[in-house]
């Protein structure tokens, strides 16, 4: 059993109390619990009610939603590091912005759907090399997108970006995957 197994647990479990499956001192007894397990068995306990939640012998990972919608006025929403993208992302910003990084992201879809309802606001999208986004769909009204990679047709995974963007931009950059150290 290692601490960063305890700790992406801890996270799961941060991630659930959020959601609100969690209250507050369920979330601390789960969270002491995991920490001082010393087998897989004892860290999964803490995670087997929770909706969402995939289990294996050797790791515990949360499973992608189908629809994720995000909403952002005079805000911004990021998503960055590894996280688990749906096959559809609702994006819903008023004079607000949206930064994805889809390069250490868990994409369990070939074609990842992306619903734009933008108002003078943003999107920077920045995906893996070989992937592919379709823009056509899209519909500007005193806006703008830029694609720094140029078109890449067929790629893996597939970004369909559509919908209206009024007084705002979409940003889309292609660069290599982020390489850790195990």
């Amino acid at each position: 059993m290692s601490d960063a197994e305890r700790e992406h647990v801890v996270g799961v479990l941060q991630k659930a109390i959020g959601r609100g499956l969690l209250t507050l001192d369920e979330f601390t007894e789960r969270t002491d619990t995991a920490l001082a397990a010393k087998t897989r068995g004892q860290l999964n306990a803490v995670l087997l009610d929770l909706p969402g939640v995939v289990h294996d012998e050797q790791t515990v990972v949360v499973a992608s939603q189908e629809n994720v919608e995000f909403k952002a006025t005079l805000s911004t929403v990021k998503r960055r590091g590894p996280w688990v993208v749906p096959r559809t992302i609702v994006l819903r910003t008023t004079m607000g912005s949206a930064d994805l990084d889809f390069r250490e992201a868990v994409i369990p879809h070939a074609v990842v759907d992306i619903e734009l309802d933008l108002t003078a606001g943003s999107l920077k999208m920045v995906v893996p090399d070989g992937a592919s986004v379709d823009t056509d769909g899209l519909e500007l009204s005193a806006g703008s997108v830029k694609d720094k990679g140029g078109r890449t047709a067929g790629g893996r995974p597939h970004f369909v970006v559509r919908g209206v963007v009024k007084a705002g931009s979409v940003e889309i950059k292609r660069k290599r995957s982020i390489l850790r150290n195990a």
